[in-house]
């Protein structure tokens, strides 16, 4: 593509309507001038909307009712006293999420105090049988001795070293 076939970027092409009203600032104006003096399809595409834009001032213009401007108004008046509504919802459901963030860790700490109760102030059933757990394992021969007299007989007879005064 030579240089007198050049198109317009994109944001060139969205810049025209700025470029032709005179609202761009000097060094855009004078790239977009650059390029309309180089080449002639970006000259072609200009003047396309330059034609687009005259073609419009033949269309009607839409005509609004007398009381437009007085509806405008007191929708814009609406909208602006729900935006406080709005905010003061924003603010409750605030309040309400911190009340119930508070609740959850008041929760959570009576949770954490019951289970710091139970595991080191109540007495653990299992730890008395660790303790005496060599009686356990001899429990059934014990429930057979049935008495502490034959523990007494047996401990002062001949066959376990010892004589009966």
């Amino acid at each position: 593509m030579g240089p007198d076939q050049q198109r317009l970027t994109s944001a060139e092409r969205s810049n025209l309507v700025a470029y032709l009203d005179g609202e761009l600032n000097e060094a855009e104006a004078q790239a977009i001038a650059t390029k309309l003096t180089k080449s002639a399809t970006a000259r072609r595409e200009i003047e396309a909307l330059e034609k687009t834009w005259s073609m419009l001032d033949h269309l009607p213009r839409a005509q609004v009712s007398d009381d437009f401007t007085a509806r405008t108004l007191t929708e814009v008046q609406r909208l602006s006293t729900e935006g406080g509504r709005f905010e003061s919802a924003v603010r409750q459901t605030t309040q309400r999420v911190f009340r119930v963030a508070v609740w959850m860790v008041v929760g959570l700490l009576t949770v954490g105090a019951g289970y710091a109760i139970t595991r080191w102030v109540w007495p653990n059933p299992t730890a008395r049988l660790a303790r005496d757990l060599s009686i356990a394992e001899h429990l059934d021969e014990y429930r057979e001795v049935g008495s502490f007299e034959l523990l007494d007989i047996l401990a002062h007879s001949s066959e376990f070293g010892t004589d009966a005064d």
